[in-house]
């Protein structure tokens, strides 16, 4: 298997595995509130705390879906702020990775 068959199988792997959570919060979400108004209180905090994380999925299954573009178009391990190449422990780690190391230091 080569490395980028290999980036593929563990993005799409990633990819299903966040859909999947994602779904579990929208089902989670969509669940009517209670009768009880200090019940619905909790609930509607609880809410606020799958909505952050709702919001952190979409961003990650963002990120995949980019880096498997990137496979798709062959710009994938390059880094799409300088050129270079993003060293393959960092891809290991995280697949999804657009930037080098150096870049992502910069950025945040």
């Amino acid at each position: 298997m080569t490395d980028l068959v290999a980036a593929k199988v563990r993005l799409n792997a990633l990819l299903a595995e966040l859909e999947a959570r994602q779904g579990r919060i929208v089902h989670d979400l969509s669940e009517p509130l209670a009768a009880d108004f200090e019940e619905q209180a909790v609930e509607q905090e609880d809410d606020a705390g799958l909505e952050a994380q709702g919001a952190l999925l979409a961003k990650e299954i963002a990120s995949v879906r980019r880096a498997l573009n990137r496979i798709a178009n062959g710009s994938y391990g390059e880094c799409a702020r300088c050129g270079d190449d993003i060293a393959p422990a960092r891809l290991s780690v995280r697949p999804e990775a657009a930037l080098c190391i150096d870049c992502a230091r910069k950025e945040g």
